[in-house]
């Protein structure tokens, strides 16, 4: 048996020989940093043992002749045998685990699932067995990560299933390459180009995906044109399909209701019509004649113009079952967006989804699961969880989490996501009794749902780093991590993707660990404290806008959901205001709607209360507003210095680019300080409180700032 030491294990990979522009991500695959830790892992990657033969055993071959080839800083392949025999790494499924390896799992085997693996070291060897070439896939990224991150092969005992079955990311990207909320660039998909070329970055782009478990992908925007759905379209998402297929990725596209009209020539969409039906129908089985394997489609109905069922009178599960009963024959499913309100501004759309949805639970065909935002507006900086998911306990309920930041400072702004994300899985939603969390609603288990999904909203793009950010590649890798385990820690995933990314040295992965795990809050301390919410700038949300006020509809101006005056600030939602508290159990309502005990972190979110209202912390809410402002701009100060502490772990080109966001997201958050104390001052009447920076310029000034071409819009 090897060992190796512990003191060479987190010796750190030298990684500033030559340029890194990002575009690798987590699979860097750096050449080992010295002869002693390449002498403990060369044997697992130079001698292996492949049985099988498909496309995906193919991925699997090249994924460790470049991981061989990075590691060892060499071109010398590794030496493949593809037979039943043992050898010191062994890749296979339990079925072809010759005599004396299978009494090292016994009967725990059984417990590997479809997409699971299990990962394992036995008498001097690594073992990757599963019951797909999926499975296996996975289980060989999993080695993989474990040589990247300088893992001791010996404590090999990795048994690892996803606990969600659809793993997807949601492209808001249109047909004209432009994406919505996209701030990295245009889309990825150049259709033009399809389906006669292909383009290397989809093999790339599949590959990365398949590296953190996700198993699905919808190319189109949700703000969907029906033309995807024409024999032009549908031959290049063919293309697009027949690249995704080997790494275990489903292709679903976004359905435009009204595309009976649009592109088949009926004159109605109402989903009772027996003509738009048997459309359904045909268009389905066109589409699966194309693409076996479609997942099926992704709807937004009845919401910011898109049409849907309310068209006709009818209601969204009657929308939903529509498309459901085409794709049933095939296997496929359909993700309804419970992102729907009316054309008429609420008393508070905080309620819309739950009044629309909760009244017709259980009235959804067995393969239809409503997808929902892990909060009840808009992908703020923080949202408490939707009611919706303590409200349906007979409809498949997943989620739907942003990767892009489109209330979060765009692609220049760190805003590290996974404690957002985990904070809305593990708060309890009480529907069952203590210990009802979001994520044992995602997961299933709560409510024993037959079909389990999570959606990330991509920030893909053509930028090559991926992401725009390089930091943001963390938030794509983190909603992986999720939706795998919705139990996943934070923590855990950010050290992780540093030692992949960029280095195994403690002294970078700590300092830069500790800083993006407080990135989140630190971006809601300068931009929404206390959850002020909704106050981003009209239309491309980039930047404070605190004063829009106006326009077509109300519920899309800050002032709606602020409502300052010289009297207070924030949204009562309790008894005595809208009442969206009662859509939550009695236990939440108890807990958030008494000034002493809901979480101040949600206070200005449920509650209107007087610029002198008394903090736990003692200060007034004027003050405490001012501070967290402060906090959050001396936060961005702060991690500047920390990644400048960093300039010899990281290559030049990585360094520079990192830094020179991190000096873009510093200023803007004094922008974001000064011009929001300079409005809600002029209501609260009160001086700034020692401590807090006096803004550099007027009110007048912040007003007159007008961005133009923001991407994104």
């Amino acid at each position: 048996m090897k060992t190796l030491s512990i003191s060479l294990i987190f010796l750190f990979i030298t990684c500033t020989a030559s340029a890194n522009d990002g575009y690798k991500l987590w699979l860097q695959y750096f050449p080992f940093e010295n002869q002693a830790v390449s002498d403990y892992y060369r044997d697992y990657l130079e001698n292996i043992n492949i049985v099988g033969a498909s496309p995906t055993i193919d991925i699997i071959q090249r994924e460790l002749e470049m991981a061989a080839s990075g590691f060892l800083n060499s071109k010398v392949k590794p030496t493949f045998k593809h037979t039943g025999d043992s050898n010191i790494c062994w890749i296979g499924k339990t079925d072809d685990l010759p005599k004396d390896l299978k009494s090292a799992f016994g009967q725990k085997v059984n417990e590997i699932e479809k997409e699971g693996y299990w990962l394992k070291y036995h008498l001097g060897r690594v073992i990757i067995t599963a019951n797909s070439d999926i499975g296996l896939l996975y289980g060989t990224f999993a080695f993989l990560r474990s040589i990247q991150s300088r893992g001791q092969l010996e404590s090999l005992d990795e048994l690892d299933n996803p606990k969600i079955e659809r793993r997807i990311l949601n492209h808001w990207d249109n047909l004209n390459r432009t994406v919505e909320r996209g701030y990295a660039g245009f889309s990825i998909w150049n259709w033009h180009r399809l389906p006669r070329h292909i383009d290397q970055q989809y093999h790339d782009y599949a590959r990365a995906n398949a590296s953190i478990g996700i198993n699905g992908t919808s190319v189109t925007n949700v703000n969907a044109n029906a033309l995807i759905l024409t024999p032009d379209y549908l031959s290049k998402v063919k293309a697009l399909a027949d690249v995704f297929r080997p790494y275990g990725i489903k292709v679903y596209l976004t359905a435009r209701f009204s595309s009976p009209m649009e592109i088949g020539g009926l004159a109605t969409a109402d989903p009772l019509n027996p003509d738009v039906q048997q459309w359904w129908k045909e268009k389905t089985k066109e589409v699966y004649d194309y693409i076996p394997d479609f997942g099926g489609y992704l709807v937004k109905a009845d919401s910011e113009g898109q049409p849907g069922p309310h068209n006709y009178g009818r209601t969204q599960a009657e929308g939903a079952n529509l498309l459901a009963d085409a794709v049933a024959p095939f296997g496929g499913i359909v993700m309804w967006r419970a992102f729907v309100y009316s054309e008429k501004t609420p008393d508070d759309r905080h309620k819309q989804a739950y009044n629309e949805f909760k009244p017709i639970d259980g009235k959804f065909r067995d393969n239809v699961i409503v997808q929902v935002k892990n909060g009840a507006i808009d992908f703020q900086p923080r949202e408490p969880f939707h009611p919706m998911f303590g409200a349906m306990p007979e409809t498949p309920l997943m989620m739907e989490f942003q990767i892009t930041q489109e209330y979060l400072g765009h692609d220049t702004h760190l805003a590290f996501l996974a404690p957002m994300y985990e904070e809305v899985l593990q708060t309890d939603t009480y529907v069952n009794g203590t210990g009802s969390t979001v994520s044992k609603v995602v997961d299933g288990t709560l409510h024993n749902y037959s079909l389990t999904a999570m959606a990330g909203v991509a920030n893909i793009g053509t930028d090559r780093n991926w992401t725009g950010h390089h930091f943001h590649q963390a938030n794509w890798f983190a909603f992986g991590k999720f939706a795998w385990n919705p139990n996943a820690k934070s923590e855990e995933i950010a050290e992780e993707w540093l030692k992949l990314t960029f280095t195994s040295d403690k002294t970078f992965t700590e300092p830069v660990k500790a800083m993006m795990l407080s990135s989140h809050e630190m971006v809601v301390n300068y931009m929404t404290p206390l959850d002020l919410h909704h106050i981003m700038a009209r239309s491309h949300h980039y930047g404070p806008g605190p004063w829009v006020t106006g326009g077509s509809r109300d519920d899309w101006t800050a002032t709606y959901y602020h409502k300052a005056t010289e009297k207070g600030v924030g949204f009562d939602r309790t008894a005595t205001g809208s009442n969206a508290l009662g859509q939550y159990a009695p236990e939440i309502q108890k807990q958030w709607g008494n000034l002493n005990s809901v979480p101040e972190k949600y206070l200005l979110w449920f509650h209107h209360l007087p610029w002198n209202h008394k903090l736990s912390s003692g200060n007034t809410l004027w003050d405490g507003i001012a501070l967290h402002y402060q906090k959050g701009v001396e936060e961005t100060r702060q991690n500047l210095d920390t990644w400048k502490e960093q300039v010899d772990h990281v290559d030049e080109e990585r360094y520079k680019h990192v830094l020179s966001f991190l000096k873009i997201q510093s200023e803007e958050a004094v922008w974001w300080r000064d011009a929001c104390l300079l409005y809600f001052g002029q209501f609260s009447g009160m001086p700034l409180p020692d401590g807090v920076e006096k803004p550099a310029h007027d009110l007048d000034y912040y007003l007159k700032l007008n961005p133009k071409f923001v991407p994104g819009i």
